[in-house]
């Protein structure tokens, strides 16, 4: 059993259908996965969020959402905004190890990057990684601007003493630019940690079975080795 955290060095870089991508390759390995998503923004009661994307992707069975605010912004700021109770990191963390349990694989994705305060107290998801004792994932643009906002995130890592799985581009273009084809040669050496793979651009079109075929061949052996059973780093 284990838990994975996946975050990203920005909002928008692809973290869903990244952690839906994981869960697929864990999924079609025989593993049992859960996806747990500790808030949700700028959805309203009732609309698919995040984790109605992932289940759509992957097929994944349980998921676990713990809060939810109208408005696209920072959970703790939403929260406040809409009057609603933030989400606090204990319970983040008594999810996530219920989840663990009882599941082989467990996923934990986070809300924009790596420091947005998730809730009570300004936690953030380097906090809940911490309390877990897991590593973290990060899933980064492909664009200008990747390598300074991949370094960050995972020196960020690093100085918490969480461990940083590597890199995953969220969305790789069809026609990179020589900004992105520099930065895919590029992020390691800046990093410091692995890139461990990417993901096409589009890829949240396809159909589960497309996705599934296809999602087996977006990962370094590295990474999908352990999301098929072998130990995470």
């Amino acid at each position: 059993m284990s838990v994975l955290l996946v975050s990203g060095t920005s909002t928008d870089v692809g973290k869903t259908v990244v952690t839906a991508a994981l869960a697929s390759v864990a999924l079609s390995a025989g593993r049992t996965v859960a996806v747990c998503k500790p808030a949700q923004t700028g959805v309203g009661a009732g609309e698919p969020g995040d984790l109605a994307e992932v289940q759509r992707l992957s097929g994944v069975g349980e998921v676990v959402e713990l809060a939810r605010y109208p408005e696209p912004l920072a959970p703790d700021t939403a929260a406040r905004r809409a009057g609603i109770a933030p989400v606090d990191c204990a319970e983040v963390v008594a999810a996530a190890r219920a989840l663990d349990a009882t599941h082989d694989l467990t996923l934990v994705e986070g809300a924009g990057g790596l420091l947005v305060r998730l809730g009570a107290n300004g936690f953030t998801l380097v906090d809940v990684a911490r309390e877990l004792g897991a590593p973290v994932l990060v899933v980064a643009a492909a664009g200008l601007g990747t390598l300074n906002h991949s370094a960050l995130t995972v020196r960020a890592l690093e100085s918490a003493g969480v461990p940083c799985v590597g890199l995953v581009i969220g969305s790789w273009p069809a026609e990179p630019d020589l900004a992105a084809r520099c930065n895919l040669e590029e992020l390691a050496e800046v990093t410091g940690v692995p890139l461990l793979g990417s993901v096409p651009a589009g890829s949240a079109g396809l159909d589960r079975e497309a996705f599934a075929a296809a999602s087996s061949g977006w990962f370094d052996p590295v990474l999908a080795q352990c999301l098929t059973g072998q130990p995470l780093p």
